[in-house]
């Protein structure tokens, strides 16, 4: 994972767009090899599609040879309502560009069977390639797409319940339409998980959304986070171990993900990782990884298999050789080495002294002599002649 550090919003949405221009070119997509390219939608990307439509006009980009695969829907929502991601991605992007609309890839929501819809968007993937390049953006509680926290690592396409957290965050989008028929509607069908205000319980409950496993299975990630109130995401997707609790921090098993934010999102980062990523910056050069690889990794290994799966063709390795004809190997005379020494080698068991025998006493030697025995005598009979006092005679006297 590379961290890339700017100084705005703008920046760094600056350089999400020149980056998704730079691979678009580099690629060159034709009709029958068409660029793959996953879209996020929300606040975080308005920018980026704003340059994208620029840099279009400009004659700098054509999307005419790009696919693109939505990540979410929300569930019950019309297509034709403001707040639909239908609507968000023709307001900001494909009203703009010159992409045609069978190359446009959108859950629906609205779908009979949602269960059919996910495993149908997940086989449409997997028919065309696989994504390129996935954009997502990064939410306050660490949710790319709509996995939230929890989602576990090998989720994919499926539908999910909203975090409150979620729905209160995307509750100022809904503020303009919680008066019309459509918002009270929601309104009313979604009170039971209202988080403040009318806005906020018309926000859908469920969605649609590509799973983690589907973002991590794309040849390259671009996750965008800006703003101090992403701060504390960045740090336990950056910094924290991998972790469901946090679902950016997933990316830190993608060998091709990058992670752009600007200053503000660093704050609860730490020093050093702040440092370290602009010394790489430093030591790549200014804007390195634009329009090329953020690391210089093998091929992609190709997959087989059907929606919901990733199976790994198997290495050369784990191929079952044909056999080939034995040949004997040639005997060899056994080597031999002399090594001249300076010194001689240590005696395997080297000298020293032994240890004495023990002397033993007989116990006769320890019985006092005669003339020892003579002179206690003499003293036990000085002892018997001295007088014996009393001991009230030992006071003193008055």
């Amino acid at each position: 994972m590379r961290l890339i550090i700017r100084e705005d919003r703008q920046a760094a949405s600056q350089y999400v767009a020149d980056y998704v221009v730079g691979r678009i070119k580099a690629f060159a997509p034709t009709p029958d090899r068409p660029f793959v390219l996953g879209l996020p939608t929300g606040s975080s990307p308005e920018i980026v599609y704003r340059l994208l439509v620029q840099k279009y006009k400009s004659g700098d980009v054509s999307f005419r040879n790009v696919l693109t695969f939505n990540m979410d829907e929300y569930v019950s929502l019309p297509q034709s309502h403001p707040q639909s991601y239908h609507t968000y991605m023709y307001k900001h992007l494909f009203s703009h560009v010159d992409i045609p609309p069978r190359n446009i890839h959108i859950l629906n929501g609205n779908a009979p069977d949602l269960s059919a819809e996910c495993a149908a968007y997940e086989r449409a993937i997997v028919a065309v390639g696989g994504i390129e390049l996935f954009l997502a953006g990064v939410g306050t509680n660490g949710h790319i797409a709509f996995n939230e926290a929890g989602t576990g690592l090998s989720s994919r396409t499926r539908e999910v319940v909203l975090a409150p957290e979620t729905r209160a965050a995307n509750a100022r989008f809904f503020a303009a339409t919680a008066g019309s028929t459509v918002g009270n509607t929601l309104a009313s069908t979604n009170s039971g998980l209202a988080t403040g205000g009318t806005s906020a319980a018309a926000v859908p409950t469920r969605a649609l959304t590509v799973g983690t496993s589907t973002i991590l299975g794309a040849r390259e990630v671009v996750a965008l986070a800006t703003g101090a109130h992403k701060a504390r995401a960045v740090r336990h997707g950056l910094e924290g171990g991998v972790s469901q609790a946090w679902p950016l921090s997933g990316l830190q098993l993608h060998a091709r993900a990058v992670v752009v934010v600007d200053e503000a999102a660093t704050a609860e980062l730490r020093v050093r990782s702040v440092w370290f990523a602009r010394e790489c910056e430093r030591e790549l050069g200014e804007g390195a990884g634009v329009g090329a690889a953020p690391l210089t990794v093998a091929p992609p290994t190709p997959r087989i298999g059907g929606a919901g799966f990733d199976v790994l063709t198997p290495p050369p390795s784990a191929v079952e050789a044909k056999p080939t004809k034995e040949v004997p190997p040639t005997k060899e005379a056994p080597l031999s080495l002399t090594i001249p020494l300076s010194i001689p080698l240590p005696s395997p068991h080297p000298s020293r002294t032994p240890t004495p025998e023990p002397t033993f006493e007989r116990m006769g030697a320890r019985i006092v002599s005669s003339v020892d025995a003579d002179a206690d005598a003499a003293m036990d009979d000085d002892r018997a002649d001295a007088p014996v006092l009393r001991m009230g005679a030992r006071g003193v006297g008055d």
